[in-house]
């Protein structure tokens, strides 16, 4: 039986889902925003390009290691609660970040910062506590677009403060530290209380453990082997060993008398499947951040092809009408969710996500091609954020909202790290050489890596067809509480217990 909220004063559902999806969007921001100011922050420091990928690698593995931990403690303890700790520990990182000018502590920084990746889990449980039934898939269908559109936000915020001959990397983290502390505020005083699940209050530590070091062992290699070797024994040790891991996490979870992750939601297809297209949609939506930004700053004197724009032309004039068009898909996709069904959806960002990066793997010789197809990709990874949430609340309890949620966020995470050292490694497997200026990357390298983004959207498109079931509106099929009268036409057209 589904879960009621607490009887407290009623906020306006509006004001709730703005503050969720402000801390969603703010987090997709935290991920991105470094990806352009790598070189700068090294310069800035003096550190080589293998210290200087720390930055982004240390916040990767927080992210992973604690996002199930965190959302499996919100459904034991509250997770209003342990939203709001994920968040201070996100202002003071990225207060620590914007203040250091030390490579240690900016990692440091940046690891506490991928703490705040526990939100987006965290706000869908609340979602789901909160929002009426009626409106419920909408709700998550819009928090879980923001994640698009913080991601593109967060490039084109870095490209509006860095710019000049010296630019300062310290006030891309201010900006940092200003929004995280504004969508604080926004959740203590928006966000209910609300009531946490009755589940086992002990906290599965060792299978928490063993998950994290699995991840670690996984990630670790996929954003280092570049700089390690992807032959080299460090890195092929490290996946033999998340291999190994991986095992032992689930002789952990199969003997404790409650585990972190219930196994049994894997063995629910709607779950596994949806966990696939993620990471799918994860790999696509970084593989185009990275090559789009790299690629439009290429000088096409010198390449044949490119543009050669600077950080904030790329930033302005490639990646922000990504952004805006992704505003515009959010709620649409929240919309279409309640209309017709989160499989659609899905299988609609899927389609629209072949035709635009197909698009752009064969036209990218004028300016309005690249923005056309960005845009279109844009709304394709809106649409697939949109609907998964509402097919993951949809095949599982609702006690175990958030540490469902916290894998599929997981999954998406893999995907990007995936795509980062593929598309790393074929841009700088395939130089184009013009001395004395350094080798450039070749375009076949961009127009495979665009080609491979298709495919993966193919891919995702095939895993909803076989995978998942059709007429997913709502939660599964719980007892609804009689006062609900307007989830009651929608419920019971998708053939919900009332």
């Amino acid at each position: 039986m589904r879960t009621m909220p607490q009887q407290h004063k009623p906020r306006p559902e509006g004001l709730i889902l703005f503050a969720l999806g402000l801390g969603a969007m703010i987090v997709s921001m935290m991920q991105t925003l470094v990806v352009p100011i790598l070189g700068t922050i090294g310069h800035r420091l003096h550190a080589s390009s293998t210290d200087v990928s720390w930055v982004l690698t240390a916040n990767l593995l927080a992210a992973a290691v604690l996002t199930p931990l965190l959302g499996r403690l919100g459904d034991q303890l509250g997770k209003k609660k342990v939203l709001v700790a994920s968040m201070i520990v996100l202002v003071a990182g990225s207060l620590l970040a914007a203040t250091t000018s030390s490579l240690g502590l900016l990692i440091t920084a940046r690891a506490l910062q991928g703490v705040g990746t526990a939100i987006f889990p965290l706000a869908i449980g609340i979602a789901r506590d909160e929002i009426r039934p009626a409106k419920l898939p909408g709700a998550m269908a819009l928090i879980s677009a923001t994640l698009s559109v913080g991601g593109g936000v967060g490039l084109v915020a870095t490209g509006l403060l860095i710019q000049g001959d010296n630019p300062d990397y310290h006030r891309v983290f201010w900006l940092a530290t200003a929004l995280a502390a504004l969508a604080l505020v926004a959740v203590v005083a928006l966000v209910p209380a609300g009531t946490r699940a009755k589940v086992a209050s002990r906290v599965d530590w060792l299978g928490a453990a063993t998950l994290g070091a699995t991840l670690v062992a996984l990630l670790l290699p996929l954003s280092q082997g570049n700089s390690w070797g992807w032959t080299s024994a460090r890195t092929l040790g490290l996946f033999a060993a998340s291999v190994v891991l991986a095992g032992l996490w689930v002789l952990v979870e199969r003997r404790v008398a409650a585990p972190l992750v219930d196994l049994r939601m894997f063995a629910r297809r709607q779950v596994a499947m949806t966990n696939i297209a993620a990471l799918l949609f994860g790999f696509a939506m970084f593989g185009m951040f990275i090559g789009a930004s790299t690629m439009v700053q290429i000088p096409h004197a010198l390449a044949g092809y490119g543009f050669g724009a600077t950080v904030l032309r790329a930033a302005v004039e490639y990646l922000l009408p990504s952004s805006l068009v992704s505003v515009l898909a959010a709620p649409l996709g929240g919309l279409l969710v309640r209309r017709i069904g989160a499989k659609a959806v899905l299988a609609l960002g899927t389609v629209t996500g072949v035709v635009g990066f197909s698009s752009f793997a064969l036209w990218h010789e004028k300016s309005w091609q690249v923005i056309a197809a960005v845009m279109i990709s844009g709304v394709a990874i809106s649409l697939g954020y949109a609907a998964m949430p509402a097919l993951i609340v949809a095949a599982v309890p609702v006690e175990q909202t958030g540490i469902a949620n916290g894998l599929n966020s997981i999954a998406r995470t893999v995907g990007s790290s995936v795509a980062s050292a593929v598309v790393t490694t074929l841009l700088t497997s395939r130089l184009v050489v013009h001395k004395p200026f350094p080798p450039l990357p070749a375009e076949s390298g961009f127009t495979l890596t665009f080609w491979l983004c298709a495919g993966a959207c193919a891919l995702a498109a095939l895993v909803t067809l076989i995978g998942v079931r059709g007429n997913t509106h709502s939660e599964p099929p719980h007892v609804v509480a009689l006062n609900d009268v307007e989830a009651l036409p929608e419920l019971a057209g998708a053939g919900r217990k009332i």
